[in-house]
């Protein structure tokens, strides 16, 4: 049977096997680093053993897939081990409070501790074979998927929809156009990771579409970078620019929540508006967050269909399917499992607690592909990337596009013109 086969399959079960663990109430918690200030031992309060045990946990349902999918555990397990290890301490630079206020996430520093090693001394080959980053970022927008619940989604009702649904798609088209046609970049896979993670959530937007074109690790550790960077100064800017311009809290926590590409900064940035800016900014973001899974299956269509068609064969629904990447599905049942599921029989409080837990598998599972992605990337193949600096004029451009028509749908749709004040 291929689907025992197939590491897209593999991620959607061994999601579903963690959240039915969760929910089954045999695992009740994840390590998870501790806000720190000057004492790194303040970072970690959990005895070692139950990090440990929890990182053969993960290795362990991980080295299933690796297992079934015909690759060597006794060359797997070890390398896993070690980028999990890489994992936790970039979690610990991460809750750093310095670091958090700037919002230099987990993420960035597990990128980077996996590009220092491999760009200076090299990833050992044992260590490149546990360096499993599709299937770790597979199951982790499975779980992702948990965290959407459809009862959440439609509570700001109209206008938190128009933000989210009427720009992002506006942005990947012109962005798409400007960076295929006027900037003709030769990666068009490049092209619609940095389009994705611009318009929708950043990472998670950025690895979900390098799945569903197969993108190269260079690819996506440059649209990762670029998102990230660009990030921290959005995070800070556009509160300040908030301020300036006297915006209302709801239409300016509508207009962060549609342009600042991570959910943390996102919130962060509307905790510095007000309450009412906060919860705005982080619904709408959320909602944003629900488009991951129908943006993935439509580009990877496309893909099939235009850009990389199979040679010789029209795309047949055969051959949609398979190269349709399976945890597309997997997010949304997960997103389905939760909203239809999980909520009405144990309340929210009841969910809350489980997608509270499988949020930290998805941390762990997020951290340690960005660790192995950087250990798999190379700054030489990098810079091919960047001739000319058209990827950054992409960015540039997208944002700058994407700031000036969310606030003009934000201010539509929060400020009273279309809809009720809220409030």
């Amino acid at each position: 049977m291929r689907a025992l086969r197939s590491e897209d399959w593999w991620s959607v079960w061994l999601g579903f096997a963690i959240i039915a663990l969760v929910a089954a109430g045999w695992v009740t918690a994840v390590p998870k680093a501790a806000p720190w200030s000057t004492h790194l031992d303040d970072a970690w309060t959990g005895s070692p053993g139950n990090l440990l045990l929890f990182g053969g946990m993960l290795v362990g349902i991980t080295a299933v897939a690796v297992h079934a999918t015909g690759h060597d555990l006794r060359r797997y397990i070890p390398g896993a081990l070690v980028v999990f290890l890489f994992a936790w301490f970039a979690q610990v630079i991460g809750a750093q409070a310095a670091f958090k206020s700037w919002g230099l996430s987990y993420a960035l520093w597990a990128l980077g501790l996996g590009l220092l090693l491999s760009n200076t001394v090299g990833t050992p080959r044992w260590l490149e074979v546990g360096a499993r980053s599709e299937l770790f970022i597979k199951i982790g927008l499975v779980l992702l998927g948990a965290e959407l619940l459809v009862g959440r989604i439609v509570e700001l009702g109209g206008p938190g929809l128009m933000v989210a649904y009427l720009v992002t798609p506006v942005i990947i088209l012109m962005m798409w156009s400007f960076g295929t046609r006027f900037l003709r970049m030769p990666s068009k896979a490049l092209v619609i990771i940095i389009a994705c993670a611009t318009s929708v959530c950043g990472v998670s937007a950025a690895v979900a579409a390098a799945a569903a074109v197969r993108a190269k690790k260079e690819e996506l550790t440059l649209g990762i970078g670029l998102t990230m960077i660009f990030t921290v100064g959005m995070m800070v800017g556009m509160p300040a620019l908030s301020r300036a311009l006297g915006l209302d809290p709801w239409v300016a926590g509508a207009w962060i929540g549609g342009t600042v590409d991570s959910t943390g900064a996102v919130v962060a940035a509307g905790a510095m508006l007000g309450d009412d800016a906060e919860k705005v900014a982080a619904v709408v973001k959320m909602i944003q967050n629900t488009m991951i899974g129908g943006i993935a299956f439509l580009i990877a269509l496309y893909w099939v269909a235009k850009v990389e068609p199979t040679e010789g064969e029209r795309p047949s629904a055969r051959i949609l399917w398979e190269r349709f990447p399976k945890f597309v599905l997997g997010f949304l049942l997960a997103s389905a499992l939760a909203s239809f599921v999980l909520e009405p029989l144990l309340g929210s409080d009841g969910t809350d607690t489980i997608t509270t837990i499988t949020k930290g598998f998805r941390g762990w599972f997020f951290a340690m592909a960005f660790v192995a992605i950087g250990l798999e990337s190379n700054f030489r193949r990098l810079t091919e990337h960047l001739v000319g600096g058209k990827p950054i004029v992409l960015y540039a451009v997208g944002q700058s596009v994407n700031i000036v028509l969310t606030l003009l749908v934000a201010w539509l749709a929060f400020g009273g013109a279309l809809f009720p004040p809220p409030g």
